[in-house]
């Protein structure tokens, strides 16, 4: 599945806990973390009555780069934590998809705020790529 222009993509021959385990490990080397998790497919049981494959909503977090950012334009805390999706659609594959911060740049003219959607991009971008190597 081609990614979005809107997020990095990365598909993990794990099941989802294990998945996502390994995004926190990636994360955390760029001290990065998980601060939310929607467990999805729980509450589309309990809401809706649906069934559906594993899959959780992760509110993913940098407290530097979210301070700069709040720091420089207050109110991009409305976009903030940075989005993270985990599905496992597949039996033992996951597919993580982690927001790219440059669409919160988009949202506005301070410099302060692209250096900062910069330097998480970059981050992500690492961060895909330990995935990629694990």
């Amino acid at each position: 599945m081609k990614p979005a222009p809107y997020a990095f993509a990365i598909e993990l021959a794990q099941p989802l806990g294990a998945a996502i385990e390994r995004l926190r490990a990636a994360l955390a080397a760029e001290q990065m973390g998980i601060v939310s998790e929607v467990d999805v497919q729980a509450t589309l049981k309990a809401k809706l009555g649906l069934d559906s494959h594993p899959q959780k909503l992760i509110g993913v977090c940098s407290p530097g780069i979210a301070h700069a950012l709040m720091g420089a334009e207050p109110d991009i805390a409305a976009l903030l934590p940075c989005g993270c999706g985990v599905s496992e659609a597949t039996a033992g594959r996951s597919r993580i998809v982690l927001q790219d911060p440059r669409v919160i740049a988009l949202h506005s003219d301070n410099a302060a705020v692209h250096a900062a959607c910069e330097r998480a991009h970059a981050a992500l971008q690492r961060v895909v790529q330990r995935l990629a190597d694990a």
